[in-house]
């Protein structure tokens, strides 16, 4: 009988310990799975491999908010004609030089210093370092610059290396949206745009949030709200698409190892300042469509316009590209009519509303001025004459209500608007290729560490009733 009873317990025993084993081993597959599962991340941001291509890229989908456009027609005319046309057009002599000024007084608070920090300064180098082909004499007389000569990091730092034969003949008029006088030649500077791509600088904390802060607070409309008008809203969606896209810029040539001077991508940025918040997409989409129209209306001038950089070839192949962007039949026949502008500035209102807008918008544009860093400066103020220069030519000139009046732009805002295109356009594009990889990152990492402890606990729940 005692026999009996110590054999039933042994072999009692002998099966919880196999239940111990078994559970463990359960354990250890389920983690190892859960892990497999997971995007690998490399040194440079990206999956190491591609998991996605079965997966619908297109999470915006429908017409884009007060537009006339698709996502999905956006996302397919970017990729086959408007990225790589537009990359083409910018690295061309003509669009490659932007005159800016940028060292001004910020005309709403004190200078806070920072543009004399080790990340943000630019200082003045002897000849010596520079190629012979950077010593070209320029009417302006301006100092010789060089990246080698910053203190510290660099990649703040605006390359100022110019070519004399660029920019012959054209008329110079002021802008009424920015703040800006364009026609005053006596503090700007010629800056190669293709030295001083726009990324990651290390210009964050107080003095960059104070910018934004400004720019949203004081100058732009609370959206959405039910006193907003049209007009208004557009407004802040045009910011806050601009704010999007410089974001992804920051993010997708991000400096992730400042020892190694390794630069990729920082997905993780890009999720949580854009793609967690949908309508920043939805706002970065309507800024391009919006741009894209005022450069198709201004279509006329812009085929005519004279691109004389003093190379009759580089100046025909610039024209030769802007003719085949202008009238792709792609473009015409399946997003014809981007944004229709004729909608605003209705009623007895509009002329005051306009009026109020363009001051509004006008004062964002002196924000620029007091941006701490200096590569940060240019990147802004070019953007913001670009984004100025499309509401010039969608609401200064309006057809039929002034038909006396003619378009007039001057080079500057033609570059900057080209210019502003191509930056949206990159980043629709690394949206469109890269937004589900990084929301997958983001909230793997969230969710793997939680689904691993639940089925942990219910395996381990299910050992200790057995």
């Amino acid at each position: 009988m005692v026999e009996s009873e110590v054999k039933k317990i042994n072999k009692s025993e002998k099966m919880r310990f196999r239940w111990v084993i078994g559970a463990f081993i359960t354990i250890v597959l389920a983690i190892a799975l859960a892990s497999r599962s997971a995007p690998k991340i490399s040194m440079f941001g990206h999956t190491n491999k591609s998991c996605h291509c079965s997966q619908d890229k297109h999470k915006y989908s429908g017409i884009v908010e007060d537009c006339c456009c698709d996502y999905e027609t956006v996302d397919h005319l970017n990729e086959e004609v408007l990225h790589p046309s537009l990359q083409e057009l910018v690295k061309t002599p003509f669009f490659r030089y932007f005159k800016v000024k940028l060292w001004c007084n910020c005309p709403f608070w004190p200078d806070d210093g920072m543009c004399h920090l080790r990340d943000c300064s630019v200082c003045e180098c002897p000849e010596s370092e520079f190629p012979e082909s950077f010593k070209k004499p320029y009417r302006h007389g301006l100092p010789s610059d060089d990246l080698m000569c910053q203190e510290g990091k660099p990649q703040a730092a605006v390359d100022r290396t110019l070519d004399s034969k660029a920019f012959r003949g054209w008329t110079e008029t002021d802008n009424p949206w920015t703040y800006d006088d364009e026609t005053d030649n006596s503090e700007m500077t010629y800056v190669n745009l293709q030295l001083n791509p726009e990324r990651y600088t290390g210009y964050t904390g107080p003095s960059a949030r104070r910018i934004w802060d400004a720019v949203y607070s004081e100058n732009c409309p609370k959206y959405p709200a039910e006193e907003s008008c049209q007009e208004e809203k557009i407004l802040y969606k045009l910011i806050s698409g601009l704010h999007s896209s410089i974001s992804i810029h920051i993010a997708s040539d991000y400096l992730l190892d400042e020892a190694k001077n390794l630069w990729g991508h920082n997905l993780d940025l890009m999720y949580y300042r854009v793609l967690r918040y949908p309508y920043r997409v939805e706002n970065l989409y309507f800024t391009f469509l919006f741009v894209l129209r005022a450069v198709t209306k201004a279509a006329d001038y812009l085929e005519q316009a004279e691109y004389d950089t003093g190379n009759p070839m580089e100046d025909l192949e610039t024209q030769s590209l802007m003719r085949q962007l202008l009238y792709n039949p792609k473009l015409q026949a399946a997003c014809p009519l981007p944004f229709d502008e004729a909608k605003l500035w209705k009623g007895q209102r509009g002329p005051e509303l306009k009026q109020k807008i363009q001051g509004q918008f006008k004062n964002i544009s002196a924000i620029m001025d007091c941006v701490g860093c200096e590569k940060c400066r240019l990147w802004g103020k070019l953007q913001v004459l670009g984004l100025g220069t499309a509401l010039k030519i969608l609401f200064s000139v309006n057809g039929e209500e002034h038909s006396g009046q003619t378009l007039q732009l001057q080079r500057n805002e033609v570059i900057a608007l080209m210019n502003l295109l191509n930056r949206l356009s990159e980043s629709v594009k690394f949206v469109h290729e890269m937004g589900l990889a990084a929301e997958n990152l983001v909230e793997g990492k969230i969710s793997s560490p939680s689904r691993l402890n639940s089925l942990a606990q219910r395996i381990w729940a299910s050992i200790v009733k057995k």
